[in-house]
Parts: structure tokens; C-alpha cells; sequence
């Protein structure tokens, strides 16, 4: 098994359920870890291409506003699931602004299992 991630990836995203949050940008740092059974791949069309988390996280935030960052992470995980050679995908979304200046960040962990 073959461990395939992305850390620190940085997304602006519509997000939040206040209403200070509602109508505009604000950031996420997202973290990404995918099983995918490619042990030995020597080609990148023999395993999962990490740039697409990116583009997957990117395209979820142009969607439109999204109310809790639990959604943001599922919908993040099911795109990763989308490729059929991901077995599991663990999703952590923090938003450094939601407790500030109290805390560093504050978010979720999630993690979705094909079958």
C-alpha cells in the first residue's frame, strides 16, 4: 500500500454558518492522505497523481458558499475517492481564523473508506 499525500495546501474558501462569514473568502489549510494500492509504480499513470487534490479543493471552493467545514472535508474525500484505485482517503481542514487570535486553528479530521 502506497501512502500518497498533501500537506499544508492552502484554499480560500466561501465557508462558514455566521453571518460576518457569508459573502467572503476566507482561508482553509488543508491536509490530505490517500491509500492507494501502486507499491512499485514507476509511472505516474500507475498511480494516483497528487496535483489532484489541489485541483479537487480548488473546484469544491469555486462551487459557492459551503456552511461547515465537515462538508468542505467530506466533498474533499468523495473527489479523492472519485480515482478507483483510492482505497482511503483521510481529509483534515483547519481554519486558522475561527478562533483567532485564541488559538492557531481550529477545523476536522475525516476519513472516508471505499466499500
Amino acid at each position: 500500500m502506497t501512502k500518497i499525500f498533501v500537506t499544508g495546501l492552502k484554499i480560500d474558501a466561501q465557508i462558514g454558518v455566521y453571518s460576518h462569514e457569508k459573502g467572503k473568502a476566507q482561508p482553509l489549510v488543508v491536509d490530505v492522505e490517500l491509500d492507494v494500492p501502486t507499491a512499485g509504480a514507476e509511472r505516474l499513470s500507475e498511480t494516483v497523481n497528487y496535483e489532484m487534490v489541489g485541483e479537487a479543493a480548488r473546484a469544491i471552493a469555486a462551487e459557492g458558499h459551503i456552511g461547515l467545514v465537515e462538508a468542505f472535508a467530506e466533498r474533499l474525500a468523495r473527489a479523492c475517492l472519485a480515482d478507483h484505485r483510492v482505497t482511503r482517503a483521510r481529509v483534515r481542514v483547519e481554519k486558522p481564523l475561527a478562533l483567532a487570535p485564541h488559538a492557531a486553528a481550529a477545523g476536522v479530521e475525516i476519513t472516508v473508506v471505499r466499500g
